[in-house]
C-alpha cells in the first residue's frame, strides 16, 4: 500500500462539553509492529516455484520501506491457503462508507471475478488487528477486499507474469480508485510485484470443497462485481467539513460496526504522518472516523483539498 502523504496543520480546541449521544474517542498511537513474524505451524515440504525477491529502500518509495527488515528462511515455504467453508463475520460484512465511498459487501461471493490494481501492505500494520479481529501477519497468505465475504477465499493471478495464489480474505480494503485487492506481503511477494508496489491482476472467488479451475488470464474478460457489491456513487458532500461542539473535522469513513472503525482507524494510523489527529466519533448506532479538529474552516477546507489533489480521496461532511 502506498504512503499517503498528507499535510495537515492542526490546532486542538479547548475541550467543550459533549452531549450524552455523541462522544469521541482519541486515536490511540499506534504500537510499533513486529518487524519478524514466528515460524507458521505448517509449511511446505517443497519450496514455491517463485521465490520471494525484496530488497528494503528506506529512501525510495513506501511500499520499499514497508517489507521486512530481513526476509525469513523459511518465506518460500508458506503454504497458499487451503479453501474451507467457514461462517461469515457478525460485523465485517455490514455496509460502510469509507473516503467518499460506499461498499455493500457480498454475502455470497459466488463466481466473482474482477480485475485491476492489486497492491500489498505490509510492516506497518504486522500485528495489528484486522477488519475480521484477527491479527494482520504479512507473512500469512491473507488479503483485504473491499466487497468480499470475511471471510472467504480468492485466487489472485498476476497478469503481467501469470503467477497466482490462493489467499483467504480477512479485511477490509483497499480504498483506492481502481484497486480491487490489497495481499499480505508475502502473497504479493510471491506473485512478483512487492517491489513495484502494484501490478494489474485478477481476483476470483473461490469455494470450499472441489476441484480448483485452472486460471484464465489469457482470457479474462473484465466484469463489474455483481450489484449488491459495487461501490455505490459518493455522496454529494454539502461541504467539505462538518463543524461540531468540539472544533471542525474531515469524515473519512462511517461504519454500524464499532470494530470495523476501529479497525479503517488503524489502516489511516500507518498511512498518515505521525501524530494526525484522527478521532472516532459515536453518534447513536453510527461509528464515523474523523480528522481534526482544526482551528477554523479555512484550515480543514485546505487539508481537504490536499487530500483530493494527492490521492483522489474525498472527506465528506458528517451526519
Amino acid at each position: 500500500m502506498k504512503l499517503i502523504c498528507l499535510s495537515v496543520c492542526t490546532a486542538l480546541l479547548a475541550a467543550c462539553s459533549s452531549t450524552p449521544s455523541r462522544t469521541t474517542t482519541p486515536a490511540p498511537q499506534p504500537t510499533p509492529p513486529a518487524t519478524t513474524s514466528a515460524r507458521p505451524p505448517v509449511l511446505a515440504q517443497q519450496p514455491s516455484n517463485n521465490p520471494c525477491v525484496y530488497v528494503r529502500s528506506s529512501n525510495g518509495a513506501f511500499y520499499k520501506d514497508d517489507g521486512p527488515l530481513d526476509l525469513p528462511p523459511w518465506i518460500d515455504l508458506v503454504p497458499e491457503a487451503t479453501p474451507r467453508a467457514e461462517p461469515l463475520h457478525r460485523f465485517a460484512n455490514n455496509p460502510y462508507t469509507v473516503l467518499g465511498q460506499s461498499f455493500t459487501p457480498i454475502r455470497d461471493a459466488g463466481d466473482y471475478r474482477a480485475q485491476g490494481i492489486g497492491s500489498w501492505y505490509g510492516r506497518k500494520f504486522h500485528g495489528q488487528k484486522t477488519s475480521s479481529g484477527e491479527v494482520y501477519d504479512m507473512f500469512a497468505m491473507t488479503a483485504a477486499s473491499p466487497v468480499l465475504p470475511i471471510p472467504s477465499y480468492a485466487r489472485i493471478t498476476n497478469v503481467k507474469n501469470g503467477r497466482s495464489v490462493i489467499v483467504r480474505v480477512n479485511d477490509r480494503g483497499p480504498f483506492h480508485k481502481g484497486r480491487v485487492i490489497d495481499l499480505s506481503f508475502v502473497a504479493a511477494c510471491r506473485l512478483g510485484y512487492a517491489m513495484q508496489g502494484s501490478s494489474e491482476v485478477v481476483v476470483e472467488s473461490l469455494t470450499a470443497g472441489g476441484a480448483l479451475p485452472p486460471p484464465t488470464v489469457a482470457t479474462v474478460v473484465e466484469t463489474p462485481a455483481p450489484a449488491s457489491a459495487q461501490a455505490l456513487p459518493p455522496p454529494a458532500p454539502v461541504a467539505p467539513v462538518a463543524e461540531t461542539r468540539n472544533g471542525v473535522y474531515l469524515q473519512l469513513g462511517a461504519f454500524s460496526s464499532r470494530t470495523n472503525a476501529e479497525a479503517f482507524l488503524t489502516r489511516l494510523s500507518g498511512e498518515l504522518p505521525p501524530g494526525s489527529p484522527l478521532v472516532i466519533q459515536t453518534a447513536g448506532a453510527m461509528h464515523r472516523v474523523r480528522l481534526g479538529p482544526y482551528p477554523d474552516r479555512h484550515a480543514a477546507e485546505l487539508a481537504a483539498r490536499q487530500l483530493a489533489d494527492a490521492h483522489d480521496l474525498t472527506a465528506v461532511i458528517g451526519r
